[in-house]
């Protein structure tokens, strides 16, 4: 993989800041999953969201298939960061630029990608869970914290700067990858398309 062409690429994209991983470093938590369950109204709606995503040592399984991954994160200034209806209207531009990054990563890396960025899928007016299969799987991406990763851990790890401020809001994604021909052709079907 050439990063440095990549990193030049990621540069063009309105970007806060982003980090190269492996992803033994991610912080999985059991305790993230419950805060999904008992806290989230998306929880049991959406493929995008637990349980339809697995188990969390299932997705921790998933993610560590792949060798690496890239952290990237998005800033959005609002007037009250805690009225969710200011908020949530701000993720749209976040999506598209997880998309763009997503995009210029597997053509870095030659090989497919795994995708995790915010909240639940917002794609269909109404999700197909549990009764049929996902409309969109090839432009679906479950949300990071779906997967048990503790996304303010993970950030600090990789030196990002919290903005702590009433007016913004930080939106997360990650995206995993393989720069090695026979670590990608070990993985799934399912893992190898973005998601």
């Amino acid at each position: 993989m050439d990063r440095e062409k990549l990193e030049r690429d990621l540069a063009a994209l309105p970007l806060y800041q982003y980090a190269f991983l492996d992803t033994a470093e991610i912080p999985f938590s059991e305790n993230v999953r419950h805060i999904c369950e008992t806290e989230c109204p998306m929880y049991n709606t959406t493929w995008a969201c637990p349980p339809a995503v697995g188990t969390v040592a299932e997705c921790k399984a998933r993610c560590l298939r792949w060798p690496r991954a890239l952290l990237l994160v998005t800033v959005a200034e609002v007037e009250d960061a805690a009225d969710m209806e200011q908020t949530l209207p701000t993720r749209q531009a976040h999506e598209d630029i997880t998309r763009q990054a997503a995009d210029l990563v597997e053509t870095a890396s030659g090989h497919g990608v795994y995708v995790l960025s915010t909240e639940s899928c917002a794609i269909c007016a109404h999700c197909a869970w549990p009764d049929a299969p996902c409309r969109h799987p090839d432009r679906m991406y479950p949300c990071v914290e779906s997967h048990g990763i503790l996304v303010t851990a993970l950030a600090e790890r990789c030196g990002i700067d919290f903005l702590y401020s009433s007016n913004v809001v930080l939106w997360f994604s990650l995206i995993f990858y393989s720069d090695q021909a026979e670590t990608a052709a070990g993985l799934p079907e399912t893992a190898q398309r973005k998601e």
